[in-house]
């Protein structure tokens, strides 16, 4: 859910007319400028052979972008950053035109954008469709292990009594559990959980954003909760496995505008990809969302420790 990066779906000619008139702006609203963006560096873009690097404007974005940056410049790349630029509809128009050169994002928020109607769901099909439906102006490179995707979640206490380790395993006791989540949560996937896992929840309460301390405190007894969320770590709880994949896949995916990388670039990011797992980039964001640690700092340290700066 939240990794649409902006709710609003825009159609590929829209995304198309913006890079060919090299506006840079926002497909939705293309009079108005893209807000003036936080950059380091000495200015430049992709045509001067500079990388670069923007992120959306959340945290886990700026964090990844700056992972994605200082790797780079590790290797000897020249880099300019331009973080907190805006939603997804601000953005990828200006991956597409070369006045941004590479971006983190989440390949199922991303196929969403290009294809509303896809019903991809695994990691392998989200970005075979993908592959087929970018502009051609933009690629996908390697898909990391990391996933801020939605979940279902439960207490270590209750995984170890009920022996719960995928959202399968629920069938045995959902009749009894209260699953919690935001306001639509029931009708986005009431009869999806009923059909593909055979769940039918005791009750279903709107929790929203408080969904993690209502399973801590036993308020419900599941709950949708985002994977990267801290809250994850800091209430010991535990995201169960989708195996028939009702959430789609949302893979942590660099993406670049393909005249403006080399092979440095492509590999450098793709050792980050096979880096990072759901498990680390919750404890990064643990550091950033809740004890306030600057980004850039969070994601050196990361770097250094995994023998990529």
């Amino acid at each position: 859910m939240r990794r649409t990066i902006g709710a609003a779906m825009v159609t590929m000619a829209a995304v198309l007319t913006l890079g060919a008139c090299g506006g840079g702006g926002d497909p939705l609203t293309a009079a108005s400028p893209a807000p003036a963006p936080a950059s380091s560096g000495s200015g430049g873009s992709a045509g001067s052979g500079k990388v670069v690097i923007g992120s959306a404007n959340f945290p886990e974005n700026v964090l990844l972008g700056s992972i994605y940056s200082q790797a780079l410049q590790a290797k000897g790349v020249p880099v300019e950053e331009k973080f907190n630029i805006g939603s997804r509809e601000v953005i990828f128009g200006q991956l597409v035109n070369g006045s941004l050169t590479v971006l983190p994002e989440y390949n199922g928020g991303l196929l969403s954008f290009i294809d509303p109607n896809s019903k991809a769901a695994s990691t392998d099909e989200v970005n075979g469709e993908l592959k087929t439906k970018l502009p051609s102006q933009v690629e996908i490179l390697d898909s990391s292990p990391a996933e801020d995707k939605d979940s279902l979640t439960v207490t270590k206490a209750s995984a170890d009594k009920y022996k719960l380790t995928s959202i399968e395993d629920l069938a045995k006791v959902a009749k009894d559990f209260t699953v919690g989540g935001p306001p639509e949560f029931k009708k986005r996937r009431e009869a999806q959980f009923k059909d593909v896992y055979g769940l039918t929840f005791k009750e279903w309460k709107p929790t929203g954003e408080t969904t993690a301390d209502a399973i801590k405190s036993d308020a419900v007894q599941v709950g949708n909760v985002f994977t990267t969320d801290p809250k994850i770590l800091i209430n010991g709880l535990v995201p169960l496995q989708d195996p028939k994949n009702v959430f789609s896949a949302q893979n942590v995916t660099p993406v670049v505008n393909k005249a403006a990388v080399n092979d440095t670039v492509r590999t450098t990011l793709n050792a980050i990809s096979a880096k990072l797992d759901t498990t680390t980039l919750t404890d990064l964001m643990k550091r950033v969302a809740v004890d306030k640690d600057d980004p850039p700092a969070v994601a050196k340290d990361w770097l250094t420790q995994n023998g990529l700066l």
